[in-house]
């Protein structure tokens, strides 16, 4: 069936179930969405049902919006607004969203933006046309949430333009012939980096992510996947590409695929899209001070935000003529997914986990392992390994604090902790200030250097995918432990030179996490040598980064500084606290599989050191009867 059948079986569907009466002005595909636009948005909304039975007859998602006339504009909406809503609301930003015709409403008060029984919603949508959602005003204002916003308000003719595009792309006729789905390995198959899949069907190509390798000398030193596989070429033939995190190893290389002629779209949760943009514009920054070429520019970025369609965990929706795609909570990181692919008419089912903690954190439920079908598990195995056991996060929390307590109390409280900006350092600042607040540890200040502060207001704007104590303790209870005055952010290389000089104590967040550049660096250089100074590992370090090499124990590391290598002794105190990884360990890994539901016919393995995907992959052989395989990268596997 073509587009225009499609759209037409759509237009014939809302004469059948609606009253003549009711004005269609236009209907399009925008994404896999039917979006059917309407002069009589009252007479939808009287019957609830309305659009469910359009949806359940063509079998597609519909939305209906308010023909763009009966909107008003954006300004003289928001002095309405703010001339309605009592000043006690206290709000404190207004977006709109053009293209679906909707108002958001940040308040501090929402309940007194939204009235007794919604009357003040119900007033403004009828005085301006506006739909509204209030939500509560995020703590931490995130200039990454702001800028995205505004980019996409300015983008919104282009955005729509792109969305009715794929929407075609979607719908297009297929072939006949023998149906088949394939897996090719493009990275991070027996090795941790450069994470990409490629599902490939008779009618469509869909690449799962597509990072960078952080150990990599450079670029072209096995830094990239094998973006020039045959089986990817041309870039303009895939039909999407699934992000299933945020961390560079997933998302790294992406805006690299518009420079050479990707036009298509990124499926993500908003938050992700959000993280994604937010370091690969910081790669762009730190390969620039490190005199490399990045593989990219800030417009590629920029570009990838435009074309990425958001999802929310559970929503279904399709991506191809013949794959629907569902994102799952995967415990990983905000917004971490793993990605549930449904292909054919019932033919098969393939779920890439992406990073996933099968155990509930500080921040995060653990990750989702029940599914309608599922025939084929593509798992991650970064501590897949035999001796890879985590202790409890219970049992880490004391040694982090057992740690701090010996360098905050016995030494001299100089304390280096690497994290990556979005995940471990939330938890690490989670840990460190309650332990202060209840006097186990002495207090100190905690300085946040990088992007951790602004990650951390990302966290904070999208509460729903925080665990429920967290966000309840933030929005609910008023403690909000990000706002501590034990932290303080790092804003300056003035800044950072006052605290290295300093002789005061001082517990440092720093990024990067594998101490492959960023300013974690500065701090180690003025450090290093200091056999009263404490360093800290909370995450894993990949085989050949500079984390790694301090973790195995070097006496000297060599680095550039002002151009000059210099040789910097490595005597300060050495840790490494299991337990904060964002990562299942084996025997995680091992309970995500046993207890998946349903039970996976085969396991794919990859995301993992050579050692640890093939020790897994046999290991859920033996136990479980399943047929297993650690592929390396290039191999393709037919699924069916």
């Amino acid at each position: 069936m073509s587009v225009e059948d499609v759209l037409n079986e759509a237009k014939e569907a809302v004469r059948e179930i609606l009253p003549s009466s009711v004005r269609i002005t236009d209907i399009q595909f925008e994404g896999s969405v039917i979006v059917i636009y309407t002069k009589d948005m009252d007479k939808f909304t009287e019957d609830a049902d309305t659009v469910k039975k359009l949806a359940e007859k063509l079998k597609r998602r519909v939305t209906v919006r308010p023909d763009p006339s009966l909107l008003d504009d954006p300004e003289k909406v928001e002095k309405e607004i703010k001339e309605l809503v009592p000043d006690e609301a206290e709000i404190t930003d207004l977006y709109f969203k053009e293209d679906i015709g909707e108002v958001t409403i940040e308040a501090k008060a929402p309940g007194i933006a939204i009235g007794k029984e919604g009357k003040l919603l119900n007033e403004i949508k009828r005085e301006t046309g506006w739909a509204v959602d209030v939500i509560r005003t995020p703590p931490i204002k995130s200039k990454t949430v702001k800028d995205t916003r505004e980019y996409l308000r300015k983008a919104r003719d282009k955005r729509k333009k792109f969305l009715q595009e794929v929407g075609r792309k979607i719908n297009r006729d297929t072939r006949d012939g023998e149906t088949f789905g394939r897996v090719t390995a493009l990275g991070g198959y027996r090795e941790v980096g450069r994470s990409a899949h490629l599902l490939h069907t008779r009618d469509s190509k869909v690449l799962v992510d597509c990072g960078i390798n952080p150990s990599a000398r450079s670029q072209n030193d096995e830094g990239t996947p094998y973006l020039n596989a045959p089986e990817l070429l041309p870039l303009e033939d895939i039909d999407g590409v699934v992000l299933t995190h945020a961390h560079l190893d997933h998302s790294g290389i992406i805006p690299a695929l518009y420079k050479y002629g990707y036009k298509g779209p990124v499926y993500c949760t908003a938050p992700t899209r959000d993280l994604a943009a937010l370091l690969q514009l910081d790669y762009i920054k730190v390969s620039v001070s490190d005199a490399k070429e990045p593989p990219y520019k800030s417009k590629h970025v920029r570009e990838e935000v435009m074309r990425t369609i958001p999802l929310e965990y559970g929503e279904t929706t399709d991506i191809a003529p013949d794959i629907r795609l569902t994102l799952h909570n995967a415990g990983h990181i905000l917004g971490s997914a793993v990605a549930h692919m449904h292909i054919g008419d019932g033919d098969y089912n393939v779920t890439f986990t992406g990073d996933i903690k099968y155990d509930d954190t500080w921040l995060f439920n653990q990750a989702s392992n029940k599914f309608p079908r599922v025939e084929t598990v593509v798992i991650e195995s970064t501590y897949g390994g035999y001796e890879d056991l985590q202790p409890s996060r219970k049992d880490a929390v004391e040694q982090l604090k057992d740690i701090l307590d010996q360098a905050l109390n016995n030494r001299n409280g100089k304390v280096i902790i690497p994290v990556f900006a979005v995940g471990r350092s939330q938890e690490v600042m989670l840990v460190i200030e309650e332990a202060m607040r209840k006097g186990d540890l002495p207090e100190t200040q905690v300085y946040l250097d990088g992007m951790i502060w602004e990650a951390t207001a990302i966290h904070t704007a999208y509460p729903e995918f925080l665990n429920n104590k967290l966000k309840n303790k933030i929005f609910h209870e008023d403690e909000n432990p990000f706002l501590s005055e034990y932290f303080k952010e790092v804003g300056s290389m003035e800044d950072r030179r006052d605290i290295c000089d300093s002789d005061e104590p001082a517990i440092v967040l720093a990024t990067a996490g594998m101490m492959n550049g960023g300013p974690v660096l500065e701090y180690f250089k003025a450090w290093g040598d200091d056999p009263e100074a404490t360093l800290i590992f909370v995450g894993y370090q990949a085989e050949g980064t500079l984390g790694n090499k301090i973790q195995k124990g070097y006496d000297k590391i060599t680095m550039t500084e002002k151009g000059q290598q210099i040789d910097i002794p490595v005597k300060l105190n050495i840790y490494t606290c299991e337990g904060f990884s964002g990562h299942s360990d084996r025997i995680q890994l091992l309970h995500y599989i046993s207890k998946m539901k349903p039970n996976p016919d085969r396991v794919l393995v990859n995301h993992g050191e050579e050692s640890k995907a093939t020790n897994l992959s046999s290991t859920i052989y033996k136990k479980y009867g399943i047929k297993t395989r650690a592929p390396r990268n290039l191999e393709t596997i037919r699924l069916y």
